[in-house]
C-alpha cells in the first residue's frame, strides 16, 4: 500500500500523447481514417454547416484490435486538438452498456465541470455539449454499444472529432463510413509474435510463424496468447504450436481455440486465479482484489498476475499503483469457465471475499484520517500490515485511482442480492471514506448513486430505518440543486418510512426536511405547519438545542410571510431556548435575526437596543467574526435612525475586530442568515 497513484478510471483527458507507438499494421485503415477527417461532409456538400462534430467508427470483433487502432489514431492526429483527448468507455467488461448520465458525468467530470448530482440524463447531456461548445476536442467513446449511446454524447461542435469504437454499425448517426477491421496481415501478425518469443525462433523456421499467423486469422489477442504461450516455452517450437491448433475442435473461433490451450497449460492456482478474475469490478484488478478473490497472499497475487500478464491474459494499467485490466474479449471465456468449474457456492465465496478487503480498506482509507482520535489509531493498528496506509495522502490517491472499481463493486453487490448485509457495510464504508477524503460536496454525485442503491437493498430486504435514511440523503442532495419539488416527495417517503421503523430521529428530520421544502417552494403557511409538528416531537423528547432552532425556523417562515408578530413572538422563545442550553453564540444570531424583525415591523428603537444586547453575547462567546458583524448591523441599524456619527464608530470597531481576525472576513450578515435558516441536517448519518 505504499505505491503511488495515478487516474486509471474510464475516462482520460490528457493534453498530448507522448512516447514510441509499438502499433504494428493497419496502415491501409489508419490511411483511411486520416482522410475520411478531411473529407467533405453530406452537410457541406448541400451547402449546409456541419451541425456537429465530424464521426468516425471502428467496427470489429473483440480481439480484433479495435481499440488498439482508435489509440493510434488518436496519437497521429491529437496535435490538430489543442484541448485535448477526452475518453471514455461505454460498455462494462461483461458487456452491458454504460448508462450515457453516467458516461456524460464522468466526461464532464475530466473538463473539471461539476454537474448536479442526481441531474437527469438530459440535463446532463446537455451541460456536456456546453462544455465542449468552445473547445477543440478529440473524443474517444470506445465498446460502444449502440447509436444511441454515441448519438447522446456528440458535441455539436464541428472543430471537435468523435472517434467511435463499436462492434457493428451505429445505424442512425448520419454521415458515417465505418472502418471494419479484420485480422492483421501475415508481416504485422508474425512480428507481433516475435515481440513475445524474440526474433530467433521466427527467423529459423519463419513459413511456421507464417501458418501460426494464419491459423490465428491474424487476430491480435489470439497472437498474443500464442506468442504468451511459445515464451513461456522456450524449447517448443513455432510449428508445434502451429499443429496443436491446426487439431483443435474446429467449433468456435480462432482466438477461443488459442485461448483453450493457452488455459489448459496453466498451473492450477494460476488457472483458479484467472477465471475468478470474471467477478473483478469493471474489470480493473489490483493484488488486493486478486488474494481476495483466491485466498492466497497479496505478494503472491502480485507474482501471479504479472505472470499472466507476460502470457497474454491481462493488460497492466497504466498507473504507478500495481493495477490490471482484463481484456473484454477474454472476459466472456473466464465468466462461463467459472460458471462450469467452479460451484456457486465458491463463487459466491470469492465475491464475499472480494468485497470484505474491500470494505476494509476503505475502513482503513477512512480511519487515517482522524489522526486526533485514538479508538480510530488503535483500530488501525489492528489492521493487518497489507490493509494499512502509509499516510492520508497515500489513501486518498488509492481512493481516487480506485473509484471507478469501488463504485463498480457497490453495483455488483447490490446486483448479487445475496450479499446485501456485505453491500450496505461497504457502502456505508464508501460513503464515510468518500466525505472523509473528498467532502460531502466534492462527492455528492457519487453518495447520491450510493444513496440510491442503499435504497434498492432496503426497499428489497423490506428495512424501513435505512430507507428512511436513505430517502432523507437523497431529499438533502436534491435540494441543494434545487430540485425541491422532488425533495419535498423523498422526505414525505422518508416521513412514513421513520414512522413504520418507529424511528424518532428519523421521523423529527422528516418532518423538519418537509417544513424546509415548503419554505423553498414559498409555501409558508406549510412550511410553519411542518416545523412547529417537529417542534412538539423534540419537545416531547426534551431535545433543547435542537427545539430552540425550530423555534427560530418557525419565526423565519412567518417572517417571509410577513407575520411579524408570530416571528417576534417565536424569536423570543429560540432566544430562551438558547439561553437555557448556555450556547452563548446561537443567542446571539438569534437576537440579530429577532432585531431584524423588529425593524421590519416598524420598531427601530427595540431593534437597536436587541442589537447591542446580541453584540455583547457575541464578546461573551468570543466569536469574532458573529461580533464584527453584529455591529455593521447595529452601524445599518443607526443609519435608519440617523445618527451616523454612532454608525461610523460601529463600523470601526467592525473592521478593528475582523483586522485581528483575518482569516476569513464577516460577509456583512451573511453569516447570521446561515446561522438562523440553514439548518437543515445535510451530513450523512450515522446509520451510512
Amino acid at each position: 500500500m505504499t505505491d503511488q497513484a495515478v487516474d486509471t478510471s474510464g475516462v482520460q483527458l490528457s493534453g498530448q500523447l507522448v512516447g514510441e507507438s509499438r502499433f504494428l499494421g493497419r496502415t491501409r485503415e489508419v490511411k483511411e481514417l486520416r482522410a475520411d477527417i478531411e473529407r467533405t461532409g453530406l452537410d457541406t456538400l448541400a451547402g449546409r454547416k456541419a451541425p456537429r462534430a465530424r464521426v468516425l467508427l471502428i467496427a470489429g470483433r473483440p480481439g480484433t484490435g479495435r481499440t488498439a487502432l482508435a489509440e493510434e489514431l488518436v496519437r497521429q492526429v491529437a496535435d490538430r486538438y489543442p484541448d485535448g483527448v477526452l475518453r471514455a468507455r461505454l460498455s462494462e467488461p461483461d458487456g452491458t452498456p454504460v448508462p450515457v448520465e453516467r458516461a456524460a458525468r464522468d466526461l464532464l467530470t475530466a473538463l473539471d465541470v461539476t454537474a448536479p448530482a442526481g441531474a437527469a440524463e438530459d440535463d446532463l447531456t446537455a451541460e456536456l455539449r456546453t462544455a465542449l461548445a468552445d473547445r477543440r476536442i478529440l473524443l474517444l467513446l470506445d465498446d460502444a454499444a449502440d447509436a444511441e449511446q454515441v448519438g447522446a454524447l456528440l458535441p455539436e461542435t464541428p472543430g471537435c472529432l468523435v472517434v467511435a469504437v463499436s462492434q457493428g454499425p451505429l445505424t442512425g448517426i448520419a454521415d458515417v463510413r465505418p472502418c471494419t477491421l479484420g485480422g492483421l496481415d501475415t508481416k504485422s501478425g508474425v512480428e507481433l509474435l516475435s515481440r513475445h518469443t524474440g526474433s530467433v525462433r521466427i527467423t529459423v523456421d519463419p513459413r511456421s510463424a507464417e501458418t501460426l499467423a494464419e491459423v490465428c486469422q491474424g487476430q491480435p489477442a489470439a497472437l498474443m496468447l500464442a506468442g504468451g504461450w511459445l515464451a513461456a516455452r522456450p524449447k517448443a517450437a513455432v510449428s508445434d504450436l502451429a499443429k496443436q491448433l491446426r487439431a483443435e475442435d474446429a467449433e468456435g473461433t480462432p482466438l477461443s481455440r488459442v485461448f483453450r490451450l493457452a488455459y489448459a497449460s496453466l498451473p492450477g492456482s494460476a488457472a483458479r486465479m484467472l477465471r475468478l478474475l470474471s467477478l473483478a469490478p469493471a474489470g480493473l484488478v489490483d493484488p488486493q482484489i486478486a488474494s481476495a478473490l483466491t485466498g492466497c497472499s497479496v505478494d503472491s497475487a502480485r507474482t501471479t498476475l504479472d505472470d499472466l500478464v507476460a502470457l497474454g491474459f491481462l493488460h497492466t494499467a497504466d498507473s504507478q499503483l500495481p493495477g490490471y485490466e482484463v481484456p473484454g474479449c477474454l472476459h466472456p471465456m473466464l465468466r462461463h469457465l467459472a460458471q462450469t468449474k467452479d460451484k456457486p457456492a465458491e463463487l459466491q465465496l470469492a465475491r464475499a471475499r472480494m468485497l470484505e478487503r474491500t470494505l476494509r480498506l476503505l475502513q482503513s482509507c477512512r480511519a487515517i484520517t482522524e489522526t486526533d482520535s485514538p479508538q480510530a489509531r488503535e483500530k488501525l493498528l489492528t489492521l493487518p500490515k497489507a490493509l494499512r496506509f502509509p499516510s492520508p495522502r497515500a489513501a486518498a490517491d488509492w481512493l481516487r485511482v480506485r473509484r471507478p472499481a469501488l463504485l463498480a463493486a457497490a453495483r455488483l453487490a447490490v446486483a448479487d442480492g445475496e450479499l446485501d448485509t456485505l453491500a450496505r457495510r461497504l457502502m456505508s464504508q464508501l460513503v464515510r471514506a468518500m466525505v472523509a477524503h473528498v467532502g460531502t460536496q466534492a462527492a455528492a454525485a457519487d453518495l447520491y448513486g450510493i444513496h440510491s442503491l442503499v435504497l434498492d437493498v432496503a426497499e428489497r430486504r423490506k428495512l424501513p430505518r435505512e430507507k428512511a435514511a436513505a430517502l432523507l440523503n437523497l431529499g438533502d442532495l436534491d435540494a441543494r440543486t434545487g430540485r425541491n419539488a422532488e425533495a419535498l416527495a423523498r422526505y414525505r417517503a422518508a416521513l412514513d418510512a421513520g414512522r413504520e421503523a418507529n424511528d424518532p430521529y428519523a421521523t423529527g428530520r422528516a418532518m423538519e426536511s418537509v417544513g424546509g421544502a415548503h419554505l423553498e417552494l414559498g409555501d409558508y403557511d406549510r412550511a410553519a405547519d411542518w416545523f412547529g409538528r417537529a417542534l412538539v416531537e423534540r419537545l416531547a423528547r426534551d431535545e433543547r438545542a435542537d427545539a430552540a432552532r425550530l423555534y427560530g425556523r418557525i419565526a423565519a417562515a412567518h417572517t417571509y410571510a410577513g407575520r411579524y408578530g408570530e416571528a417576534l413572538r417565536n424569536w423570543r422563545a429560540a432566544v430562551a431556548g438558547y439561553r437555557k442550553t448556555g450556547d452563548l453564540a446561537a443567542q446571539a444570531r438569534a437576537l440579530s435575526e429577532l432585531a431584524r424583525v423588529q425593524e421590519y415591523a416598524g420598531r427601530p428603537e427595540e431593534s437597536l437596543r436587541t442589537c447591542r444586547e446580541a453584540v455583547e453575547w457575541a464578546r461573551r462567546a468570543e466569536d469574532t467574526r458573529l461580533q464584527a458583524a453584529l455591529h455593521l448591523r447595529v452601524a445599518d441599524t443607526l443609519d435608519h435612525l440617523g445618527d451616523p456619527v454612532a454608525a461610523r464608530l460601529h463600523r470601526g470597531a467592525a473592521d478593528r475586530l475582523l483586522a485581528e481576525d483575518p482569516v476569513e472576513t464577516a460577509q456583512d450578515d451573511s453569516d447570521l442568515e446561515q446561522g438562523a435558516n440553514a439548518c437543515e441536517i445535510r451530513s450523512a448519518s450515522a446509520e451510512d
